[in-house]
């Protein structure tokens, strides 16, 4: 069954209802620029009131190691860069703990992904200028399709929804996805409805990467 990230949380109650409908990992955007920006220590207060334990992802872009290194004491259990980071980066954290995120245009070379290998997971997102995740638009799942089946562990991201989640598990056959505009009613707040549907066809769709 593929796991779903539920990203752009800001407040308790999207948290609390992320979790009761079966989300797998919460993320947290820790990028100032971003509308769905949220403050590290407002996150604690979120994840000290829900009902369960849910791996927690603090979605930076281009941080220092020292800021980076920070967030793993403030109790985050993944770092996602988001940014331009290098692979060196990972001499100053633990590679199981990072998800490296990709913008994709057109294609990915697979020999990107290479001196990332021992990381947590890849991310891929869209790519649009001076935008860092929180599109709302697809990429094309193409260049995606495969990689599973190579051994990488991909979160698919990038213009996710209720009406096409199916189609693009069914495409990429990913280890997870990851949901943010698509479940929005405005930038930062969810769609408890779109939410929960988007939990629930992701959750029926089956993979099998073997």
């Amino acid at each position: 069954m593929v796991k779903v990230k539920v990203c752009g949380i800001t407040n308790l109650k999207d948290a609390i209802e992320a979790v009761k409908a079966g989300a797998d990992y919460l993320g947290f955007v820790l990028y100032p620029k971003s509308p769905r920006y949220i403050k590290p220590e407002k996150v604690g207060e979120i994840v000290g009131n829900l009902p369960k334990k849910v791996p927690t992802v603090a979605v930076v872009v281009n941080g220092s190691p020292e800021k980076l290194i920070e967030l793993f004491d403030l109790g985050f259990d993944y770092i996602q860069l988001h940014g331009d980071e290098g692979p060196e980066i990972l001499n100053y954290l633990p590679p199981s703990q990072v998800i490296k995120a990709f913008r994709v245009k057109d294609s990915l070379s697979e020999e990107l992904l290479k001196p990332w290998e021992g990381v947590f997971a890849f991310l891929l997102d869209t790519y649009k200028r001076g935008v860092y995740g929180g599109t709302g638009e697809t990429f094309n799942w193409e260049v995606a399709k495969g990689l599973p089946q190579k051994g990488y562990k991909i979160f698919l991201s990038g213009g996710l929804n209720p009406e096409n989640v199916e189609e693009a598990i069914s495409s990429v056959r990913p280890y997870a996805v990851d949901v943010s505009s698509g479940v929005e009613l405005t930038k930062g707040k969810k769609d408890l409805k779109k939410l929960k549907e988007f939990i629930l066809r992701a959750k029926g769709v089956r993979v099998d990467n073997s």
